[in-house]
């Protein structure tokens, strides 16, 4: 695809929320106004959570909001060789190991380490090891069937990327949480040594994400600020894997009279209830605030 290119990319784990109405109507309007498009695609790869119900609760809040979109739609979890792939591709380089150590563990390890940074804004920053694991014991544990993750070693990318790690930067034209705005330095180190993979789920959010935008022909990623951190640690891995880089818009989150965010466990605000209860695609619209 060539042009204004831009995505809304949810996960069916439960109803839209406004939340959800406000993100992707954001997006379908940004690529009306630029004469572009806006494509769907299900985010699926957590399959203990992800249902068909779910994903077709999707498709029928969206349609009714009066969005359309081009088929067919990329659908995650029919693709989990494609992320093996770019997996094996990072492993092959030397940028990923596993990791066997439980969160417990780690938090544990941080609690013990005086000059640790600790909490990073997705939670605990794991470093990585002290020192790495021998492959014979890697190949006992990985005989007695031990559970592990993938992780990206920073370490590792910094020897690959040479000064290049420290250039590393992205176009923000929305805004960051703290206002963030313009050519914007990556800083990976705020996440740490990330999981890409787990013995059982072959791929994550951060590594299907890049890796489908770039597939797709994504030109903007339009989405809300609490994915902004996650940028850094994107951009890093578009270095890696040779990928073309997008221009970023993160937006405002919806709240609550409270102040707390919508989430999927507000049921009496997803979509379906809103619309079983007589509310109209301009009541939503203008609720959120995208006409």
């Amino acid at each position: 695809m060539t042009g204004f290119t831009t995505r809304f990319a949810p996960s069916p784990t439960g109803r839209l929320h406004l939340g959800h109405a406000f993100s992707a109507l954001s997006a379908f309007e940004a690529a009306r106004v630029a004469g572009g498009v806006c494509l769907l695609r299900i985010e699926d790869i957590d399959q203990t959570r992800c249902t068909p119900d779910f994903e077709a609760g999707i498709y029928q809040d969206l349609a009714w909001l009066g969005l359309d979109w081009p088929r067919p739609v990329r659908r995650q979890s029919d693709h989990f060789p494609d992320y093996a792939r770019a997996l094996e591709r990072l492993a092959r380089a030397g940028l990923v190991y596993r990791c066997f150590k439980t969160h417990k563990e780690i938090a544990d390890e941080i609690a013990r380490a005086p000059h640790h940074p600790g909490e990073g804004p997705e939670g605990l920053i794991y470093p990585g090891p002290a020192e790495p694991m021998s492959e014979a014991e890697e190949a006992d544990r990985l005989a007695r069937g031990e559970a592990f993750a993938w992780r990206l070693s920073l370490n590792a990318c910094r020897e690959r990327l040479g000064a290049r790690y420290d250039a590393l930067s992205f176009i923000e034209e929305g805004e960051g949480p703290e206002g963030e705005h313009g050519r914007i330095a990556s800083q990976p180190d705020l996440l740490g040594d990330v999981i890409l993979a787990r013995k059982d789920v072959g791929t994550s959010y951060h590594l299907a994400c890049i890796h489908d935008d770039a597939l797709q022909g994504v030109s903007h990623v339009i989405r809300g600020q609490d994915l902004f951190f996650a940028t850094h640690l994107h951009r890093l891995l578009q270095a890696l894997l040779g990928l073309p880089v997008p221009v970023w818009r993160h937006h405002r989150l919806l709240t609550d009279d409270t102040g707390r965010r919508f989430a999927k466990r507000d049921r009496s605000l997803t979509l379906q209830a809103m619309r079983e209860a007589g509310a109209t695609p301009g009541d939503i619209r203008a609720r959120v605030g995208v006409s």
